[in-house]
This record gives structure tokens, sequence and C-alpha cells, in this order.
């Protein structure tokens, strides 16, 4: 009888490395959507990190490793070229075979237009919740309308910009190199109804590739939507005694969240992701910071504090770190939901 047990254990052996070999091969860029995808395939494969956990999505250099991951990729999910510009041509390039996912084109995806002020109206998020992306965008362009009229009335701080705010979005996108690429802000994985529709695609598109594993990919998604259910109530539980309070952001890249939870910053000292804000717009953020008793200004891990510094200068506003990447946490299935959690944890702290 035991002449039998290495063929057996052998045939076993063969026939589980031939289950797994017919796992996809997924690639993914940035950690927060890797999270998503690696929740969705738990228990049956693990997906590659393109963008590792500390660097910024908008400028990376692949390591050899991650151009052999997008290489071998069956399966590429990724934001997109408004996130990472330089990413299109390593996809087109290297994953010529994948099926590629660019998740700012999903059905269903709630959007927004960037904001092009140092300032943001306290009311501009408050009456979305529940609307989809066409009264999100109607009512960020207005928002943009009201934004540049107000701009005029300023002592000529923004006068070399006049004729700028006479435009449409659209003209704002083609002015600024960082947004040059798009006309939707593309930090949309912070919001976690976006996340929600997400799942839905990762599983769909899993389960095209790999339908024998379509039961599991479908049942993990759905236990996945569950637990952000929680994970939003359990946010805005933290979140609703704070509201009323005001906060500034480093950059940009909180809109999703706040409009999410109904919690809206009162201005970010940098518009873009790689621009450095100008002397009037950290005079125009100070003043804010001054006028309305600004509790709290936000650094994040991949920018130059010192901004921060000048900025707070003066006032008795608190500072912490918000950071919309996840850049101190575990890859994997649990860091979407911790990164959420913290940027809830981290306004509770600072406010």
């Amino acid at each position: 009888m035991s002449r039998n047990l290495f063929p057996l254990s052998l045939a076993a052996s063969l026939m589980a490395g031939t289950a797994m070999a017919d796992v996809p091969r997924v690639a993914v860029d940035i950690a927060p959507v890797h999270s998503l995808v690696a929740r969705v395939m738990q228990g049956v494969g693990e997906p590659n990190l393109i963008v590792q956990p500390g660097a910024s999505p908008h400028e990376y250099s692949l390591r050899p490793s991650e151009a052999a991951a997008l290489q071998e990729a069956d399966l590429v999910f990724w934001i997109g070229e408004d996130l990472a510009p330089w990413m299109e041509g390593a996809v087109e390039t290297l994953a010529g075979d994948a099926d590629v996912t660019t998740l700012l084109e999903a059905d269903g995806m709630t959007l927004l237009d960037f904001r092009e002020n140092a300032l943001f109206e306290a009311h501009s998020h408050g009456d979305d919740d529940d609307h989809g992306h066409e009264d999100h965008a109607e009512d960020a362009d207005h928002d943009h309308e009201e934004h540049a009229e107000d701009d005029h009335d300023h002592d000529g701080e923004h006068d070399e910009h006049a004729d700028d705010h006479d435009h449409d979005h659209e003209d704002h996108a083609d002015d600024d190199h960082d947004h040059a690429h798009g006309d939707h802000d593309p930090h949309v994985w912070l919001s976690p109804r976006n996340a929600a529709v997400w799942l839905n695609v990762i599983a769909a598109e899993l389960s095209a590739a790999d339908p024998e594993n379509a039961g599991t990919y479908y049942a993990n998604a759905a236990e996945a939507r569950e637990e952000l259910d929680a994970l939003v109530a359990e946010v805005n539980e933290t979140l609703d005694p704070l509201r009323g309070m005001r906060f500034v952001v480093f950059h940009d890249a909180f809109q999703y969240f706040e409009a999410d939870f109904d919690f809206a910053a009162s201005g970010a000292i940098s518009v873009a992701d790689a621009a450095d804000p100008s002397p009037a717009r950290i005079a125009e953020i100070q003043g804010r910071i001054a006028e309305e008793g600004i509790q709290c200004v936000l650094s994040e891990p991949q920018f130059d504090r010192g901004l921060v510094a000048t900025v707070m200068d003066g006032t008795e506003a608190n500072t912490a770190v918000l950071d919309p990447l996840g850049s101190d946490l575990e890859p994997g299935p649990d860091l979407y939901p911790q990164l959420i959690r913290n940027l809830a944890n981290s306004l509770s702290e600072c406010l």
C-alpha cells in the first residue's frame, strides 16, 4: 500500500499545480486598488502591485520585477492615465496581450471635476451625496463658475489668470499641466461608493478570465460590499462629533472622501499633485485660516511638510498626516478599509 502513496501524492500535486496555473495573472497600479482586487481574489490567487507603497503614482519608474508583472499579466486593473500618465505607455508596450480595465471609465462611477481654487465652498458637496455622475459634474461646474466670479473680487492677486477664469473647466484642464490628462479628479478610490462599484467590475473581469472560480469572485465581492457598508457607518460615527469643524488639506486629493461623508475641507495648499503653491495662494490659505479659525492643516507623506509649516505660521491650528495611498500599510485585502478608517482617525485626532 505504501508503494501507491508517492504516485497518488504526485498526481494530486500535479492537479493542484494545473489548477493554480489557470488562475489569471493580475497586475494592479496602486495599493488601494490592489487591495480591492486582492479581496475579490482571496482564496484563489494574489494580484501583483505595480506602484509600491509610499511612491507617488503620478511619476514612477518601473522596477524590472514590476515591468515583468505587467508583461506576464492576463488582466490589468488601473485608475487610468489621469492619475498615472506614464503608465499608459507601459501598459500598451508591456501588457499588449492583457485585458486592461481602466477604472475611471467604469459604468456607475461618481466622478468629480477638479476644483481650481485655493478656497472651497463649504457646501460644495453637501447636496450632491445622493446624485449620480451627471449631477456631480453639473454642480461642480456651477461651483467653478461661482469661484471664477469670486476670484475677480480679490486685490489683483489672480489678475494674470483672469482670462482663464472666463473659460469653462475644459479650458482650465488644458492650461494646468497637472490636469492635462482629463477633466475629472482621478483620486476616485477615496470614495467607498466607487470602490463598491469596482468590486463588481473586478469580479466580472476575473470571472470572464477564470469561469471555474467565478462563484468565489462574486461571493468575495458581495462580502466586500457588506464590509464597505459597515466601514461607512463606522467612519460616519467617527466624523459625526466633528461636523462643523474646519480643516485645510495639503493638496486637493480628498474631495471624493469629503463628498461620500459630507465632510468638506475649507481649502487646499496646492491645487496640483506636483506643483508648489504660489505665494498668493499661500497668502489666501493663511487668510482663510485666520478669518475662519481653521482648526487643522493636514500634510501628506509624499509632499513637503515645510509648506504646511509655512501656512500654519502664526496660527493656532493643529496638524496631522492624511495619507491617500496607505503608504505605511501592508498591501493586501485589508489595506483599503484601513486606509479609509485612517483618514477619519487622522481628522479626529487633528480636530
